[in-house]
């Protein structure tokens, strides 16, 4: 495997191995960083002079999935008077991301850069952060390493399986026939884990239910999707989710045949509107905007004020649950909201003690749970009992 091939495989995982990672509301330095300012560019937005935030997407901010939820999120931070942002999609994993980050910088006077694709930071995002010592460089994707590397970076990323777990119980309870889908671009621990969650969501209110599985084998392959879209439909299953960059073409191949989805990324409702029941989506428009508020306050990642690791779920306001379709009924949305509650109060546990994966075999030992934040979680190789499907498949 090529070295290119492994960053573009590896763009959306969750890195592994996140001991120090903190997150929105939770670590006291978040909201006590010194306020002193590094730089004038570091701090801009003091003295009626905007912040200029720059937002990068590696593919259309129009996609229905990743890049479309980002470019959301630009588009509710640029709501605060006090905010200035430029962006630029469709911007490849090379050379260009470079002159894209300093071409906002010199001409648009961007004082920080949200370069959202993984493939964005080693050595792009690395060596403008050198070049640009006042300049904040925050990555998506949780790459930064105390020590190794610039003081003026550092990233960001969510528990969305917070978000598929509810799905699941939504898309378990409308299930006739108990066969749920999931249609993923590559065994990662982040992708498995979404699979793992949606289905013990599914099966925390139908144990008999199933999730079938097809890896299409990269990100962005829509013949592929809508060919699995429509094998699963054909075998059964009557609900269809997702971990691709953009879930249209699989939201309307089961539209088209007559089954149900539940999206992932942004919300995808208006793609199906008989058969779409919810979706795990981002609030990066949450999460923009409390970086905005922080550096407008004088805190950056220089003088410590900003965490350099930054992680969170439904507590911390980095995701939220598309609003529940027209098939949804009561009952579902109590089961579903009232899961919500648990993350946000810390109560829920997904993956406790003597879970057994679809072999047979337990993976987590009795007496052992694991919490969201736990980095077992990032090296996930393995598929729960209830998926149908290999981790090598």
């Amino acid at each position: 495997m090529s070295i290119s091939k492994s960053f573009h495989l590896s763009r959306r995982q969750v890195v592994r191995g996140l001991l120090a990672t903190t997150a929105f509301g939770v670590a006291s330095k978040f909201g006590t960083g010194c306020s002193s300012s590094t730089g004038s560019q570091a701090s801009s937005g003091g003295a009626g002079k905007p912040i200029v935030m720059g937002f990068i997407y590696v593919g259309p901010k129009d996609d229905y999935g990743y890049n479309q939820a980002h470019a959301e999120g630009k588009a509710g931070v640029s709501k605060l008077t006090w905010v200035k942002s430029v962006e630029q999609a469709n911007v490849p994993e090379t050379t260009d991301v470079q002159e894209a980050m300093r071409n906002m910088i010199e001409q648009d006077g961007a004082t920080v850069i949200f370069p959202t694709s993984f493939g964005y930071f080693d050595p792009h995002v690395l060596k403008l952060a050198q070049e640009y010592p006042e300049v904040q460089f925050v990555h998506c994707g949780g790459l930064y390493q105390e020590g190794k590397h610039p003081k003026n970076v550092g990233s960001y990323f969510g528990f969305i399986d917070e978000a598929e777990y509810l799905a699941g119980i939504v898309a378990a309870k409308a299930s006739k026939s108990s066969k749920l889908g999931f249609i993923a671009a590559k065994p990662i621990p982040q992708v498995l884990r979404n699979i793992n969650s949606f289905t013990l969501g599914a099966r925390s209110v139908n144990p008999k239910v199933s999730t079938q599985v097809i890896f299409t084998g990269d990100w962005s392959l829509p013949v592929k999707e809508a060919e699995a879209a429509n094998s699963m439909a054909d075998q059964g299953v009557d609900v269809i989710t997702c971990h691709v960059d953009s879930p249209k073409v699989i939201v309307e191949t089961a539209e088209k045949r007559g089954i149900s989805t539940t999206g992932y990324h942004a919300n995808q409702a208006v793609l199906a509107p008989k058969g779409y029941l919810t979706g795990a989506e981002w609030d990066w428009t949450n999460v923009y905007s409390k970086y905005a508020e922080m550096i407008r306050a004088g805190k950056t990642l220089m003088n410590g004020g900003i965490p350099h690791l930054v992680r969170g779920g439904f507590k911390e306001g980095f995701l939220k649950l598309s609003a529940y379709g027209p098939a949804v009924n009561d009952e579902t949305k109590k089961l579903a909201d009232a899961a919500k509650a648990k993350f946000i109060d810390g109560s829920m546990v997904v993956y406790k003690g003597g879970l057994q994966d679809n072999a047979g075999k337990v993976i987590i030992p009795v007496g052992k749970d694991l919490k969201q934040q736990d980095s077992e979680l990032e090296k996930m190789n393995w598929l729960v009992a209830g998926v149908v499907g290999k981790v090598g498949s």
